[in-house]
Parts: C-alpha cells; sequence; structure tokens
C-alpha cells in the first residue's frame, strides 16, 4: 500500500481509506474482521460520519463497541468523521453549536479524545463561515480535532470558507468511479460544443484541489452513477468490463484492483474511500494501490466507460 504526508498535516496516509457507514447490523466479529483485514493490506485510515447508522453516531458506537482500541491502537489509526447533515430537519446545519455537538458526540460514541480529521458533510446553502471558523478555531484548540475539511464542496464554497477559517483545507471527498467521473471528464472535452462532457458542473474542483493541495477524497469509487449499483461485472457495462478483466489477468489482481488503480493513478494524489464490508473486496481493491496503470491504459479504461476522449 502506497502512503504519502497529507499535505497540510503531518498525517502518513494510505492511498485507500475504509468508510465504516454499513456496520450498524454487523457482529463484533464481523466489524473486526473487517477492519483487520484492511489493516493487514495497509489501510490505516477509517472514514466515519454522525449519520452513519440507524441512529446518530450509530456506526460510529458499533465500531468502537466491537474494537474497544486502547490509546496505544488509537494512535495507529487516522480516523475521520463528517458533520453537518441533519436527516430530519433542517438537513444541513454548519452553526458553531451543531458541529461542536457533532464533534462531541462522535468523540464520546467512538471512545476517543480527538479525531484526526473533521470533514463538513455536504454544503449547507446558509452557511456562516464565521460560524465554522468559530467552531474549528475552538475545536482545534481544544485539541479535539487535528484537522478540518470539506465533502461535496465546489472551489467557491471552499474559497468563502477559506477567507475565515485559519486552519487549512486538507480534504475534500467528491464522487468518482471510471463510470462517474465528471470532475476528470469535463477537463478532457474542454471547449467541445454540443457535447454534454465538456459542460463545466463543478467549476473545476480537481484542478482547484491540486492548486491548493487540497487531497481529493473518492468516495462510491465502484458505483455506476449515485447509488444505482455497481458497475464491476455489470452487463450495463460489457465493453468496460472486457477491459477491465483483461488488464486484472496482466497485473494478477481481482478487477476490483483495477478500479481503485483508475484512480490512485491520477497525479493529483487521491485517496479511494471504500464502502463495502466485504474483508474480500477490501482485500482485493486495496491491491489497486500498487498497480501502475500506463497512460495507455488509464485512457483505455475511461473510453471504455462511454466517456470522449478527442
Amino acid at each position: 500500500m502506497k502512503t504519502f504526508t497529507l499535505p497540510g498535516t503531518d498525517l502518513v496516509v494510505p492511498d485507500v481509506v475504509l468508510g465504516l457507514m454499513r456496520i450498524q447490523d454487523k457482529t463484533d466479529d464481523e466489524v473486526r474482521t473487517l477492519v483487520r483485514t484492511a489493516r493487514d493490506a495497509g489501510i490505516t485510515f477509517l472514514d466515519h460520519a454522525d449519520v452513519y447508522g440507524s441512529e446518530l453516531h450509530g456506526c460510529e458506537r458499533r465500531f468502537a463497541e466491537a474494537l474497544d482500541l486502547s490509546l496505544a491502537e488509537r494512535a495507529e489509526w487516522v480516523i475521520q468523521s463528517k458533520a453537518g447533515i441533519v436527516p430530519e430537519g433542517p438537513y444541513f446545519d454548519f452553526s458553531y453549536e451543531h458541529l461542536v455537538a457533532s464533534v462531541e458526540g462522535s468523540l464520546e460514541a467512538l471512545r476517543t479524545d480527538y479525531l484526526d480529521i473533521l470533514l463538513l458533510h455536504r454544503p449547507d446553502a446558509l452557511v456562516e463561515p464565521e460560524e465554522v471558523a468559530r467552531a474549528f478555531a475552538d475545536l482545534h484548540a481544544a485539541g479535539k480535532v487535528r484537522a478540518f475539511g470539506v465533502s461535496n464542496h465546489t472551489p467557491g464554497q471552499i474559497e468563502l470558507l477559506r477567507r475565515y477559517v485559519e486552519q487549512p483545507i486538507v480534504a475534500n471527498q467528491l464522487q468518482l468511479s471510471i463510470t462517474h467521473a465528471p470532475i476528470v471528464a469535463q477537463g478532457v472535452a474542454s471547449n467541445m460544443q454540443g457535447l454534454d462532457q465538456s459542460i463545466s458542473r463543478d467549476s473545476g474542483i480537481l484542478d482547484y484541489c491540486r492548486l491548493h493541495d487540497i487531497t481529493v477524497q473518492a468516495w462510491s469509487p465502484f458505483q455506476a452513477g449515485f447509488f444505482t449499483g455497481v458497475f464491476l461485472g455489470s452487463e450495463k457495462y460489457p465493453e468496460l468490463n472486457a477491459v477491465i478483466d483483461r488488464l486484472a489477468a496482466r497485473y494478477d489482481v481481482p478487477p476490483i484492483a483495477i478500479a481503485t488503480a483508475w484512480i490512485t493513478r491520477h497525479p493529483a494524489r487521491m485517496q479511494v474511500v471504500l464502502g463495502t464490508t466485504s474483508p474480500e473486496r477490501v482485500a482485493g481493491a486495496a491491491l489497486g494501490s500498487e498497480v501502475p496503470l500506463t497512460r495507455a491504459e488509464w485512457y483505455e479504461l475511461f473510453r471504455a466507460a462511454g466517456y470522449t476522449v478527442p
């Protein structure tokens, strides 16, 4: 597993992250096996959110109950959580009170004194950046959060926060897979009139993040669209799966590793956030970090997914 120092921090992180949004109904043994498999594969980064689970902080609590980490064991992990979504209304809340309360709840549920990273979970149209700045400052000063980032944010939304927030924005978690790659595809087809792919939907967020040392974390890396099912093995993507299977055989890895490698091969140095609870799929995906796709292979996958390469 390849690692790098996350810009804006002193955290050494892996290319692949274990997301834990689906562990609410897993047994202790199942959670421990999943996490142990990830660790054995070199994945030392865990992604949580306060809204994951059947109740608030449900998956965070399920994780802590199953693992019961000692202080020494806690220090071996980079633990990230997210805040800002309120499912039953008002839907999004970046107020000082909500962010601080959410972090306090996450710390209690996770049985830890600190989060390594806190992300703002989807944009709040009613955001008051001064409130976010105050929350970040107090949480950082108290040692409760070490670094901060966002999720699903545009360049303008990040710029608004950066005008007030003192700490660097170190990550932006965005949906990205071979078949759901508008943040990549638009730039490839720029200035092509009449082509849907050439329409900018995010104001160049990938290039923006690269320019500002913000690490993109790719969520739903194997989803065909917005929770519409995986593309791996899907009869809807015969050409893409034929290319994936051929490359998997060439590199002697499972197909899921090729899907991972398509993201980790990108020079933006993005992280892949896994959502699976299958230890086998976690182990297979982790192998993608070391697969050295060539430029020709990367573009072949891109074209086979249906994107235009002029």
